[in-house]
């Protein structure tokens, strides 16, 4: 951490800020340039607080050396990441397809499309029994039906299963039908829920919202890691643009960005943000 001082600071402002950093155990490297006084902190810099720093009288900015996101990161964890799925991994050079439907509507549909997904080579089934809705008055899935519906589908034609949590209060009922908890870009700042599916051990599958930064979606995960769930998948769906010519600009970009900065797999879901508009 790089504490940047105010140019008229003074002597005794620049003992107070070297003896606040000591204080906690760290050790404080003053250098003095030609227009700014800088004061680099050596140690654990977990134990600074940006902003309590930052009111110190003399103390122009504040500068983290380190991510936020410390679990999610590459420095954390300098290897890739690999998330089982039920056998099926996610990862570290592992190539995994998901399909299926937005919405299970019923039994006898679930299994054409399962077998459709099977044959073209899928290895993970998908399906919504809760789904987000922009209009309370859309359909809003089939519930613990199209769970058991799913969970069934899946099992028969050797699947495992993809389906999409939106309340906490409903995490248990979804682990029991579920291999992977998808949290929808509507949902990756629901802080709570975050935490209730990190406090299971079971794979997540969390997309990016549609306004969400890298950043922001690293954040999200460090949600989930830091409640003991390690396995965390991120996916990139879209985000939203200026133009209104696609639902949502596909943000190939990220995909590399994201790689540079975490450790964990990353996916893309393209059927958002690709096809006809």
């Amino acid at each position: 951490m790089i504490i940047v001082l105010k140019p008229e600071v003074t002597e005794k402002q620049i003992q107070h800020v070297i003896e606040r950093v000591e204080s906690l155990g760290l050790r404080a490297h003053l250098s003095r340039g030609t227009y700014r006084t800088i004061i680099g902190v050596i140690g654990d810099e977990a134990k600074l607080q940006v902003s309590p720093l930052e009111a110190i009288p003399g103390v122009a900015s504040v500068v983290p050396i380190l991510p936020p996101y410390k679990l999610a990161s590459n420095e954390a964890h300098p290897e890739p990441s690999v998330v089982n799925v039920a056998g099926v991994k996610i990862g570290g050079g592992f190539l995994a397809m998901i399909a299926g439907p937005c919405a299970v509507e019923g039994a006898e549909r679930m299994d054409a499309i399962a077998k459709a997904v099977k044959a073209a080579g899928a290895n993970l089934l998908r399906g919504g029994a809760f789904k987000p809705r922009t209009s309370p008055y859309a359909y809003q899935g089939m519930g613990e039906e199209g769970l058991k519906i799913l969970r069934d589908t899946g099992d028969k034609y050797g699947l495992p299963v993809v389906t999409e949590v939106m309340d906490p209060r409903r995490v248990e009922l979804v682990d029991r039908y579920t291999d992977m908890f998808q949290i929808g870009a509507r949902n990756m700042q629901n802080f709570t829920l975050l935490t209730e599916v990190g406090q299971t051990r079971k794979p997540v599958l969390l997309k990016r919202g549609m306004s969400a930064t890298v950043k922001d979606l690293l954040m999200s995960a460090e949600y989930i890691l830091s409640e003991g769930n390690s396995n965390v998948v991120l996916c990139e769906r879209g985000v939203k643009s200026f133009d209104p010519i696609t639902r949502n600009l596909f943000d190939v970009a990220a995909v590399p960005a994201t790689k540079a900065l975490s450790h964990l797999p990353i996916i893309v879901d393209p059927s958002h943000a690709t096809g006809r508009p």
